[in-house]
């Protein structure tokens, strides 16, 4: 297996509790970072195949199907969209 390094800043606080983590593990720090790093790589790609495949032979039609299905009322309270909120917008800007 070929490796790569790479600097990595971490705010202090971080690194102390991944420093404290490892040494209960009995592991380096390098290797309990590489580790922790390989466990969300693998969720996210887990969770990106599963949507994918979920996602297959459907189409956006579908979708907007569905949804005007949804009744038209009134949000219940603290789901209100945020004031001067815009379709396509983020953060109502």
């Amino acid at each position: 297996m070929s490796k790569a390094t790479y600097p990595l800043k971490l705010p202090t606080s971080i690194k102390q509790a991944a420093a404290r983590l490892a040494k209960e593990d009995g592991v380096s720090l390098n290797q309990w970072i590489a580790t922790a790093v390989a466990q969300k790589v693998g969720a996210v790609e887990t969770a990106a195949e599963f949507f994918k495949q979920r996602a297959e032979g459907h189409s956006l039609d579908e979708l907007d199907a569905f949804l005007s299905r949804v009744p038209n009322c009134p949000p219940e309270p603290g789901d209100e969209l945020p004031e001067g909120w815009k379709p396509g917008s983020i953060d109502g800007h």
